[in-house]
């Protein structure tokens, strides 16, 4: 019969056993990995800012399907799966993210300043923008499609351009960080046509859509 004395060094052994094991286990997860859609300052070094007078936009927030508002990047694997990468995120809710990049995009094809969180004076004339990602497919060593729709209304006059976009970027690579980068250009596509919007309704003209 083994003694008490022994009975208990058994047991802290094994659970001292037990606790390295976990820390091992915990000690292989990789850490998290955070995302951008900002455009670096180099992409949006050929950028040309309208000129002329100051304007003001107000982007709203963005729609998004829910599938994909949240912090974790969602890529597809086959034609009924998605994978939540968990180790993968942006750096707020993707939903946050695309509103913020689209706005700062915008913003700095335009020249503008974004009023969307302070608020406009009653004698400024603005250009709010409400945009909706109607759908978002990624796919590793693939492709990343967009389609967004969206509206412009100028303030003063109420007059509204209405339009939608479908953008494919190449994704050049197996990587997390290649499907962001084309996310970022698919991002740029629109902000550019958004961006154009708002100078047709500046010159008083129809704006066209493309694509």
């Amino acid at each position: 019969m083994m003694s008490p004395n022994k009975n208990n060094s058994f047991k802290h052994l094994a659970a001292a056993s037990m606790a390295a094991m976990l820390l091992g286990a915990c000690g292989t997860t990789p850490p998290a990995q955070f995302y951008t859609l900002a455009a670096t300052p180099a992409s949006a070094a050929g950028v040309r800012p309208t000129q002329g007078a100051q304007t003001f936009i107000e982007v709203m927030p963005v729609a998004v399907p829910e599938r994909l508002a949240r912090p974790q990047v969602v890529v597809r694997s086959d034609a009924t799966k998605l994978d939540v990468l968990e180790q993968d995120r942006w750096s707020s809710p993707f939903n946050n993210e695309l509103r913020d990049a689209l706005a700062a995009g915008i913003a700095s094809r335009l020249g503008a300043i974004d009023i969307s969180r302070s608020g406009r004076q009653p004698d400024q004339v603005s250009y709010r923008i409400a945009i909706e990602l109607r759908d978002l497919d990624a796919v590793r060593n693939g492709q990343v499609q967009a389609s967004f729709g969206w509206s412009v209304t100028r303030s003063d006059d109420r007059k509204t351009a209405v339009c939608r976009l479908t953008v494919v970027e190449p994704v050049v690579g197996g990587a997390v960080s290649d499907v962001v980068v084309a996310t970022q250009k698919v991002v740029a596509n629109a902000a550019e046509a958004i961006a154009g919007n708002v100078r047709a309704l500046q010159a008083g003209q129809t704006a066209k859509c493309v694509g």
